[in-house]
């Protein structure tokens, strides 16, 4: 029973951040155009905020796929979801904005867990430190 809680620690942990991984790769990929968009919602100085959540989004998501330093990453992920969710998704009178808002929140809840309990033993935290969590 022990491996079937670690095993789907390792699987939650990577369906968790797919997302993020997925996003940061495509912002690396679409620069200016996601300069753009940012510049659209009033902020400024895109390209270093850009630099920053593609940052903040890969090293996150690494981090927690691999189970290395797996509470630091789950803390860029939220720090990431803040803003983001702040900025990009509150206009509520359009119902797939409130989707992605919700959709944000839950990422939140799901990355504070992962940041309270940690990876678990299928983790690289466990094997090369010898954690328990």
């Amino acid at each position: 029973m022990e491996w079937l809680k670690a095993f789907c620690s390792l699987i939650g942990r990577v369906l968790l951040v797919l997302i993020f991984l997925n996003s940061g790769i495509g912002k690396i990929g679409n620069f200016e155009g996601t300069a753009q968009y940012m510049a659209k919602f009033g902020m400024p100085y895109t390209s270093f905020f850009l630099f920053g959540a593609i940052v903040f989004e890969l090293v996150g998501s690494l981090s927690i796929i691999l189970g290395y330093f797996t509470r630091f990453g789950a803390l860029l992920i939220l720090i990431f979801l803040v803003p983001t969710t702040l900025i990009f998704h509150t206009n509520f009178g359009d119902r797939i904005q409130m989707i992605m808002f919700m959709k944000n929140v839950s990422m939140f809840g799901g990355c504070l867990l992962l940041f309270a309990t940690g990876a678990g033993r299928l983790s690289l935290d466990y094997f090369l430190r010898g954690k328990k969590t």
